[in-house]
């Protein structure tokens, strides 16, 4: 077969490459160290595992941090619960009886998209409002307690939030028991409008009632406790305790800036501010809670109470 000179050259070519060293990139073995050790170094977290310290951003293993009571064990920051989970830290296990659990939310305003928030506050929470109420134990001695949520549309104060805090001082009352309210609100809930501002002075006129029967009434403010609840009777207790570094207050920090022309103090409406001014009696860590408010049950007597 004879080949012209241009097939020969292609020819050429291709077993000149096919032949020739290809040359490759080398890297020193200081880097491959370093990128093995880096490997090691990242954790491999399955979901749900662990949790992340909003304040100091420890990795925090899921069954240390329940077993700490939902308190970063690095910096002491107190995570928020729900309503039921609190409920079972703090009352003696399988004494709660939860009260009015079936009242149901309506949308008197016919505000819209107002039921699938309910319901997604629903899902969220495996409640049916943002307020749980019933009748348990502390150390043995019964007491009426409410626990609100933030986790259902962050608290926020309705119709059946207030009824139902109202139906259980009005309880406490007639049973002659010591209230304990845990809040944590955003306020009152705009889809209800009026209804829902009523609430305050509801509930504020049951909690003069138990006050008049020489009863006791302890409120526990948690991380955030604003707007309308503030405003009526998460300051009217006749304890007012609140856990570390929660958020307290009624406006906004910009709103009321912009209101006074003064810029407020870093630490303003925390707990420990409001400490400071004599809005709050004392400050109490989760895991100290349950002691405290027995102490307290303890000196006002009321074991003796019935």
């Amino acid at each position: 077969m004879i080949l012209h000179s241009y097939q020969k050259r292609w020819w050429r070519r291709m077993l000149k490459d096919l032949f020739t060293k290809r040359q490759y990139a080398t890297v020193k073995p200081s880097v491959i160290k370093k990128s093995i050790a880096e490997a090691e170094e990242k954790p491999n977290i399955p979901s749900g595992l662990w949790t992340k310290c909003d304040k100091c951003s420890t990795m925090i293993y899921a069954e240390d941090l329940e077993n700490a009571k939902y308190v970063c064990t690095t910096c002491g920051h107190h995570f928020r619960v729900n309503a039921k989970e609190r409920v079972r830290m703090f009352l003696d296990k399988h004494t709660f009886n939860e009260f009015w659990k079936d009242l149901k939310t309506t949308n008197p305003l016919e505000f819209k998209g107002y039921e699938e928030k309910l319901k997604g506050g629903k899902s969220k929470t495996n409640s049916t409002e943002a307020v749980v109420t019933g009748v348990g134990q502390l150390n043995g001695t019964d007491v009426a307690c409410a626990v609100m949520d933030s986790f259902f549309m962050m608290g926020s104060m309705g119709t059946v939030v207030g009824e139902k805090i109202t139906r259980l001082v009005e309880y406490a009352t007639e049973n002659r028991l010591p209230v304990i309210i845990f809040t944590a609100s955003g306020g009152a809930r705009m889809q209800e409008g009026i209804f829902s501002l009523m609430q305050m002075a509801k509930v504020s006129a049951a909690l003069a009632r138990h006050d008049e029967a020489g009863l006791l009434y302890i409120s526990v403010l948690t991380d955030p406790t604003t707007g309308g609840v503030t405003a009526s009777f998460a300051m009217e207790g006749d304890i007012i305790l609140s856990e570390p570094n929660a958020l307290v207050g009624f406006a906004g920090r910009r709103v009321i800036e912009n209101t006074i022309n003064e810029t407020l103090p870093d630490d303003f409406q925390k707990a420990e501010f409001l400490l400071k001014k004599g809005f709050v009696d004392s400050i109490v860590e989760r895991k100290n809670m349950r002691a405290c408010i027995y102490k307290i049950l303890i000196l006002h007597g009321v074991r003796n109470y019935g």
